[in-house]
């Protein structure tokens, strides 16, 4: 049985690199709550899976917390009214991509107090492993780390599959993003509780929260809040990136790899974020639904970087206002700017995923640079964590030998973190090469 980390050894992982952090701009600020927005957009699509489908008709009153849109089969999640007001509009709305996608819009109340009514309390002790789950999808709960999974497909491993091991992600290892890290500091005993639900439901024997050691404070506050022979242990891991992704943290701290292809249900592990299992312990409890989420927001394109608590379906141009943007940032990302998405409409709505807004001056971007051919220096062989390799990737990429680097070259095993990019001397787009490959890959599949 592999030994879990102890707090007095940080962990980790081979390969990987050391960005510049840039979270002093935020990580002393406290979670503040904006004003509310003139209006909502709540887009049907927040997570991976078929979208939600919507319950209410346009000029229908709803208060917060009301359910405004059903799941659409077991890889789905409900939607819930981020404000009480009225339905102003079910139609289609753009994401941060550029794409019409199913919405509903609503207008506030401006006289409303906003507090949140919907919910039927749940006496947790009774729960079944089972109810757990079911709870946990009427929530409308996904990964709050950026992936935006259904949380309760996560918690139903396939049938054969035995969970021994959770891992609570709690690394947060993106540049400028301190969300997860105000979370922890703030909501700890939520936290523990979530996890204690999520560990019920999956029958894990262990669960580990693992937390980067560039945050002391958030390591001596679990060692504080977790007893004694608790089924629960912190563990530090060494400030690296991308040491929060999954294939990372189960080598680090269990000294196991996922298999090629496979998930770590595979292996009998979970990981979640820390965020989702602090979610599950606030709002069970309540039998209330997920309407509104911390995000960092951040960047010298803005006067007021801090942790905010946002509502899910505020327009990004209203928040930016809220935050000091003057409008002459170079470039806005939901999430941090390793695996981030630029975004390209800033009426785009705040969604179940958005950990972060970074908004990038000029001076924090490089200007262009020319791509050059690839030097065969390694460097990128050296930086993947997961020992691809990535100059040769790349190589075939270019030449359209698409079905080769999967078969050879073990494409699909590449999550995108782009470490390779990051340290490329010939500044060769090799994140947005595999992307594309992928895409075609998966079109080619469909097509057979």
């Amino acid at each position: 049985m592999p030994e879990l980390a102890h707090l007095s050894a940080s962990k980790t992982f081979s390969h990987g690199i050391h960005p510049e952090e840039h979270k002093e701009l935020t990580s002393a600020r406290p979670v503040r709550r904006l004003p509310f927005a003139p209006h909502y957009i709540v887009l049907m699509a927040q997570h991976l899976g078929k979208p939600a489908l919507p319950v209410v008709r346009k000029g229908q009153e709803v208060i917060r917390g009301e359910l405004i849109a059903r799941a659409d089969g077991f890889v789905s999640v409900p939607m819930h009214a981020p404000v009480t007001g009225v339905v102003t509009e079910v139609g289609r709305s753009l994401d941060c991509d550029g794409r019409m996608v199913p919405s509903i819009t609503l207008r506030p109340y401006p006289g409303a107090t906003q507090e949140v009514l919907a919910g039927e309390p749940r006496t947790l002790e009774n729960l079944s492993g089972q109810e757990i789950v079911a709870g946990i999808q009427a929530m409308g709960m996904v990964g709050l780390g950026g992936a935006a999974f259904p949380t309760h497909v996560k918690l139903s491993p396939p049938k054969g599959k035995t969970v021994n091991d959770l891992i609570i992600n709690g690394c947060e290892c993106e540049p400028y993003l301190t969300s997860d890290h105000r979370v922890m500091l703030e909501q700890g005993e939520a936290i523990l509780l979530g996890t204690s639900l999520v560990q019920k439901a999956l029958g894990a024997k262990r669960a580990v929260l693992a937390i980067e050691d560039n945050k002391p404070d958030a390591l001596a506050e679990f060692s504080r809040l977790v007893p004694p022979g608790s089924a629960i242990t912190v563990a530090a891991v060494k400030t690296k990136y991308p040491q929060g992704a999954e294939k990372m943290l189960t080598r680090a701290l269990l000294h196991m790899d996922i298999p090629s292809g496979g998930l770590p249900a595979d292996i009998g592990v979970v990981v979640s974020n820390v965020a989702t299992v602090g979610e599950v312990g606030t709002l069970l409890p309540r039998g209330q639904g997920l309407i509104e989420r911390v995000v960092t927001v951040t960047g010298h394109g803005i006067d007021r970087p801090g942790n905010y608590l946002v509502p899910l379906g505020t327009p990004l141009d209203f928040l930016l206002e809220q935050v000091g943007f003057n409008g002459s940032a170079r470039q806005v990302l939901f999430g941090g700017p390793m695996m981030g998405k630029s975004v390209a409409f800033l009426d785009t709505p705040v969604t179940k995923g958005v950990s972060g807004i970074v908004v990038l001056a000029e001076d924090e971007i490089s200007p262009p640079r020319k791509t050059y051919p690839c030097i065969r220096c390694g460097e990128c062989v050296t930086a993947c964590p997961i020992h691809l390799n990535p100059s040769r990737l790349g190589l075939l990429a270019r030449n359209s030998r698409f079905e080769e680097m999967a078969s050879s070259y073990n494409l699909m095993d590449c999550f995108e973190c782009g470490s390779c990019a990051y340290v490329c001397p010939s500044n060769i787009p090799l994140v947005q090469l595999f992307r594309l490959s992928k895409g075609i890959l998966r079109e080619r599949s469909t097509k057979r």
